[in-house]
């Protein structure tokens, strides 16, 4: 599957990408919110799962009116808790870990600096996990997922579109590196996709990439440690890294990771 072969549905505020494998779609949801979130949809026979939800509530009308005619058996909330006014009806899995995330942890604390930030646009309410799930092979909707727990919440293999979804890639923006060891196992965790040999990489934040982007996010993540050992102030290694990526976004992702690598 070429990542870029799919059908665009234009909506008032986002759009839909629409890849077709055989009998399944993936519908991935371009929000264009003020954080660049993605929505994904996977349906079968009239049946379908979501993986997040959007958060703003304008794109919570939005993706439901999309749905309407699609019956919805359940939705992922991995790293993104907030949004509960989003199809509340439906059954919402979770790790127990995603849970903490979500109502305790550092995916509490964001949602409440967007609420902060964004007012009333924003949906701060996080969502009630009516099933908690464990690592390994479930179904639901007659979709086969495997569950990947993480540090902060969980990741999905969807064997039957040789896809996996997972918080962040962005093969030409910046990402939240916390130190040397934090780009290792984002390294380790990118070479076992392509191992794996994943047709689709599907991220919160970013269109579905495949494995060249992976490869080029390695490099990019290698050539950060080295970066990082070079320079002796965060300043000069954030200005290193500007200056050899000139074109990538996520300007506040690269002073977060100067911050990781550069600690008093």
């Amino acid at each position: 599957m070429n990542k870029n072969m799919f059908v665009t549905v234009k909506l008032a505020k986002g759009e839909m990408n629409i890849y077709q494998f055989g009998n399944v779609k993936l519908h991935a949801y371009k929000t264009n919110d003020f954080l660049a979130d993605e929505v994904f949809v996977v349906e079968k026979n009239g049946r379908a799962v979501v993986i997040e939800s959007p958060c703003f509530h304008d794109n919570n009308r939005e993706l439901t009116e999309y749905l309407k005619d699609i019956e919805v058996e359940g939705m992922f909330v991995a790293y993104h808790g907030a949004g509960a006014a989003f199809m509340p009806d439906v059954p919402a899995y979770a790790t127990q870990n995603a849970v903490e995330y979500s109502q305790h942890g550092g995916g509490k604390a964001l949602i409440d600096n967007f609420t902060g930030a964004f007012g009333e646009s924003f949906d701060g309410s996080v969502h009630q996990i009516t099933n908690i799930i464990e690592e390994g092979r479930m179904t639901i909707g007659d979709i086969d997922f495997i569950i990947k727990q993480t540090a902060e919440a969980f990741d999905i293999e969807i064997p039957e579109i040789n896809a996996v979804y997972t918080h962040m890639l962005g093969h030409d923006c910046h990402s939240i590196v916390a130190g040397a060891a934090h780009a290792d196992a984002i390294i380790a965790e990118l070479r076992s996709y392509l191992r794996k040999g994943f047709d689709l990489i599907l991220t919160s934040h970013y269109t579905p990439e495949d494995l060249k982007d992976a490869e080029t996010k390695i490099a990019y993540l290698e050539n950060i440690k080295k970066l990082a050992e070079q320079y002796k102030t965060a300043d000069d290694f954030k200005k290193a890294v500007q200056d050899q990526y000139p074109a990538y976004s996520g300007q506040n992702y690269l002073d977060m990771t100067s911050g990781f690598f550069f600690q008093l």
